[in-house]
């Protein structure tokens, strides 16, 4: 019998611990037990700490789960929690995602200060975001707009946005929604012109593989549909080599027991983008995924993956 608190790691931003508190809460439910027997345990990851530069820059997006994942490795975390798009497509040996929770809104917030919309922001207007895709994305809409690098936390992206450092921004409706700051948003974006990041609302747990009781206390609050939507966007972004210096959109959608998954490649500067759809069986999502990457790499050349190098 578990006398010990779990040992549950985050990050410490407020969307991460809001994560962190959301799956302490389901498993609460799901098992019966008090708070106390979950102990949450912040750590300040590279990717934190480091706020000057583009990820693509540094290492990518696995600078914000590597300190986790060396705490998992030794035994000193019992399972982390992430937000999923934040995650490499190829973990370290000994560890695996065991669970999802279920997806928040897969789309992308456009906040303006002075224009509501993307599409009315007036000429040379700035776009900040520290997104590739979203930044090729924007280009591809208006490709009269300047567009910078522009990171930090939600609170942080929202307070320079309020300084006017920028004129708009572009967050995922996910993370205000979780922080209760969903009415900053001034458009939803669309996700036929404007698809998602693979991965993008969906929180996800990592442990470590063969650690049965973790396993199985984790298993209780997966949720399947997202489960199976993730891991196939996943396959998508590990066949297209996805890390922070590529332009990757899509997401998958499962009914019953078919899944369709819409993928979309650009250039860098959005002028050039390729797009496929295709759908499976659920019980294939991985390979659905997989094979849409290789498919559309196929479809556009490879002369188009000169510019991600």
């Amino acid at each position: 019998m578990q006398t010990k608190p779990f040992r549950i790691g985050t990050r410490g931003s407020p969307l991460a611990l809001a994560q962190a508190h959301e799956t302490r809460r389901r498993l609460m439910e799901a098992h019966g037990l008090p708070q106390e027997m979950f102990e949450i345990v912040v750590l300040s990851t590279t990717g934190d700490r480091i706020t000057d530069r583009a990820l693509a820059d540094i290492g990518g997006k696995g600078l914000f789960t590597l300190e986790l994942e060396q705490q998992l490795t030794t035994g000193e975390l019992d399972f982390a929690v992430h937000s999923s798009k934040d995650m490499p497509t190829a973990l370290p040996d000994g560890l695996h995602i065991a669970a999802y929770l279920p997806r928040e809104d897969m789309r992308d917030a456009f906040i303006g200060r002075e224009t509501a919309k993307l599409i009315d922001l007036p000429h040379g207007a700035v776009v900040g975001s520290a997104s590739l895709r979203r930044q090729a994305l924007i280009r591809r809409l208006r490709p009269d707009l300047q567009v910078i690098t522009y990171r930090g936390a939600v609170e942080t992206r929202l307070r320079k946005l309020a300084e006017g450092q920028v004129d708009a921004t572009l967050l995922a409706v996910a993370g205000l929604k979780r922080l209760g700051k969903e009415a900053v948003v001034t458009e939803f974006l669309d996700m036929e012109t404007f698809p998602p990041a693979p991965a993008q609302g969906a929180i996800c747990i990592e442990c470590r593989i063969g650690d049965a009781r973790i396993n199985d206390l984790l298993l209780a609050i997966n949720h399947r549909p997202t489960f199976d939507a993730v891991s196939c966007e996943r396959a998508l972004l590990a066949a297209l080599d996805g890390s922070c210096r590529t332009p990757i959109a899509g997401y998958a959608v499962s009914d019953g027991e078919d899944i369709r998954l819409a993928a979309t490649i650009l250039t860098p500067d959005g002028q050039v983008s390729h797009s496929l759809q295709m759908q499976g069986k659920v019980s294939a999502a991985f390979e659905l995924g997989w094979k849409t990457g290789q498919a559309l790499r196929e479809k556009a050349g490879t002369g188009f993956f000169d510019s991600w190098s």
